[in-house]
């Protein structure tokens, strides 16, 4: 659908290429169960770290992984979390932690850290040293996106048209979910609100239900996004500022329909599964009034309007229209994929 907001320009590009675009959409899902940082992506709990207009949380990669994580010096029988003064934030993450940034614990050498508290160090004899790297365990949504758009800026540099395509695939994923409020919040899946499950409801039973015969993907045209940072943090911000009502509603909804109301069973893939009756589901979306129509559509426009300040922020290359998109090293990562996919244990939470 994002396709469909382009200029002429990139419109023939991405048109010839959107069975592509559509087939691989899913591939960051599916590398939850190959990658094991990969879930970290998806989302970012930011009600951990504070509350709207997160005023506490640094929109800098850099001086939020520092700022949340802790640099620990061990032993067997010690530990001593290691204070890097603030104005040192951003040569240490760049010196030490940059290559392993997506890690949740990064463990470092000891001997190349010794002029930090060195005294310390010494004087209890720690023999290991390492960062936990809490930002990472509540998600790093918005960093990822931005660094994820500037390797779409390199790609249209380099006219790399495989890379292009890739790379469109995955940002539109990514984008999607920080359109969705349950994608903003430790409560992701309702679990401390006694809502299990509601993420699916609303991110995929709603849709299934409603979108194809209900929803108007006619979004207007991609904009030139000049400020990428604030771009982002302001739709994660608008997606978390729709939560309480995401909640708030269905909460309410339930204690007015018997449990055997709420949920009802359907054979899918030659599998019963319990999932939640179109009755229910119709009046949970009546309730949201337009809510998961809006996000999707802005979804759309934000893909279009990320692809399209790529292509202009690289000076709008011409793009060659290939018919082969991949070669043989993405057919055998693809099948890679696909089997740590259907065989797998998904890495990080499960919703």
């Amino acid at each position: 659908m994002a396709v469909f907001t382009l200029p002429q320009e990139l419109f023939g590009f991405y048109k010839k290429n959107i069975e592509y675009i559509t087939a691989h959409a899913v591939d960051p899902d599916k590398r939850r169960y190959a990658l094991k940082n990969e879930f970290a992506r998806h989302y970012i709990d930011i009600d951990h770290w504070d509350t709207i207009p997160f005023n506490n949380v640094p929109r800098d990669f850099a001086l939020a992984t520092m700022k949340f994580g802790q640099l620990i010096a061990y032993n067997k029988n010690d530990t001593l979390q290691i204070k890097i003064e603030e104005q040192n934030h951003k040569d240490f993450f760049y010196n030490y932690l940059f290559e392993d940034r997506y890690s949740t614990k990064i463990e470092l050498d000891i001997d190349s850290l010794i002029s930090f508290h060195s005294t310390e160090i010494l004087t209890k004899k720690y023999t290991g040293l390492y960062f936990n790297n809490a930002l990472v365990q509540y998600g790093i949504l918005p960093y990822f996106l931005e660094d994820f758009y500037k390797r779409l800026v390199w790609a249209f540099e380099k006219k790399d048209t495989r890379a292009i395509l890739k790379i469109s695939a995955d940002i539109g994923h990514y984008i999607s979910d920080g359109h969705v409020p349950l994608h903003t919040t430790e409560n992701y899946n309702g679990q401390m609100t006694d809502q299990i499950g509601i993420h699916a409801f609303w991110e995929s039973r709603l849709p299934e239900l409603f979108a194809d015969d209900n929803y108007d993907f006619v979004v207007g045209k991609a904009e030139y996004i000049d400020d990428m940072k604030s771009y982002i943090w302001n739709f994660i911000t608008e997606s978390h500022e729709l939560l309480p009502a995401v909640l708030e509603l269905e909460y309410k909804l339930k204690s007015t329909y018997a449990e055997d109301e709420q949920f009802c069973f359907e054979e899918r893939l030659e599998r019963t599964t319990r999932i939640q009756c179109e009755e229910y589901s119709a009046a949970y979306h009546n309730s949201l009034d337009g809510m998961v129509e809006k996000r999707m559509q802005d979804a759309v426009l934000a893909v279009g309007s990320f692809w399209y300040s790529a292509w202009v922020e690289a000076g709008q290359p011409d793009l060659y229209i290939s018919d082969k998109v991949v070669n043989e090293e993405d057919e055998l990562e693809e099948k890679k994929l696909n089997e740590a996919f259907q065989n797998g244990e998904q890495y990080g939470r499960k919703h």
